[in-house]
């Protein structure tokens, strides 16, 4: 098959592209940057899959499948899946699993009410927030007339480039403690139930669905149904640091009230992290050929945790807003001659000793 991806270079992207190369797929694969690659089935296309001129001239090629990574708003969303759905056998659109509401710890499954359609938040509601930005472009492909479309929901996806804590990527945990400070986590979320998924799991059940009829106008979430608390991961990643450096890193607990904590990830916080998130994989595993397990989550992570460890530890941005944050919070400092450019320094110091 002639396969598009887009956006794939994340922590699903880059396994489902190959994975779906040594099946023998031809895969394309759109990327800002100028990537080659070392295998004859994937080929790199360089460009802004944002940029609807760029994708009308990709899509006119005609493919057997796009997969889509890309984050959209709600309101550009219809002309970009309207070109998809018209240009190829089958559109595979990733949403989340973020989208459904509170189930009060029963079992998801894919009929779960969603957020959208039972929350009663004036203020969210008039946001387009991931939760539900996701929700509304599910509602524009279910309404388009076309029925060649694949929905998925992963939920919290890990790889050895991404490593979540909460709300926070390893950008804003992990490199604290590279750096000397405490990692800074929330009591209350600490409590929750929660599932993580590794990237390779989720991208090996994508790609059973590429070409898969049975899938065409269904909506699958992509999670394993081990049950964690956050607790439980905050002391994973703390065992495999203490393991590594001889040393475990300092953690400050701070309760829920707290808004400085709120301040970055307010929606994501209360209409998702504070709920016990519990998952049944039936669908999933019932539609697809691949039929081992989801890798534990305690080996999962620590495996990740070491690869990037013992890897290049590249970190891909350092919010400076997060840091000076979470540096009021621990009552520790940065030095100012330590953050590079005048607009990076500003946004430590007013979030740091004003805000």
């Amino acid at each position: 098959m002639k396969i598009l991806v887009l956006g794939g270079t994340g922590a699903m992207g880059v396994p489902v592209v190959k994975i779906l190369a040594e099946r023998g797929n031809e895969v394309y694969v759109t990327s800002r940057k100028r990537k080659t690659s070392e295998s004859k089935r994937i080929k790199y296309i360089q460009g802004d899959a944002h940029d609807i001129k760029f994708v009308k001239k990709i899509v006119s090629q005609h493919f057997d499948a796009v997969i889509d990574f890309m984050v959209y708003s709600s309101d550009n969303f219809s002309q970009y899946c309207d070109l998809y759905l018209a240009h190829t056998k089958q559109y595979i659109f990733l949403s989340s699993s973020r989208v459904y509401a509170n189930s009060n710890g029963e079992k998801i499954t894919e009929n779960s009410p969603r957020l959208l359609d039972t929350i009663n938040d004036p203020e969210y509601l008039k946001t387009d927030e991931y939760a539900l930005a996701k929700a509304r472009e599910e509602n524009i492909l279910k309404s388009s007339g076309y029925s060649n479309y694949t929905i998925i929901r992963p939920y919290i996806t890990y790889y050895n480039n991404r490593l979540q804590l909460g709300v926070y990527e390893k950008e804003n945990w992990l490199q604290r403690f590279l750096n000397g400070k405490k990692i800074v986590f929330s009591k209350n979320i600490a409590s929750k139930l929660t599932t993580l998924t590794y990237g390779y799991d989720v991208s090996l059940r994508i790609a059973d669905l590429v070409g898969n009829k049975n899938s065409l106008g269904q909506c699958y979430h992509i999670t394993t149904e081990e049950t964690v608390r956050w607790q439980d991961v905050l002391n994973f990643y703390l065992d495999t640091l203490e393991e590594y450096f001889g040393k475990r890193p300092e953690v400050f607990m701070i309760d829920q009230s707290d808004s400085h904590y709120e301040k970055f990830a307010k929606y994501q916080i209360h209409y998702d992290r504070e709920y016990d998130r519990i998952f049944s994989n039936t669908k999933i595993q019932k539609d697809t050929q691949e039929k081992s397990d989801f890798i534990k989550v305690k080996n999962g992570l620590r495996n990740c945790l070491l690869q990037f460890l013992e890897g290049e530890r590249v970190f891909t941005y350092r919010s400076w807003r997060i840091e000076g944050v979470f540096d009021k919070i621990t009552g520790e400092k940065t030095s100012l001659f330590k953050i590079s450019g005048l607009k990076n320094k500003l946004k430590y110091f007013i979030f740091r000793y004003i805000l």
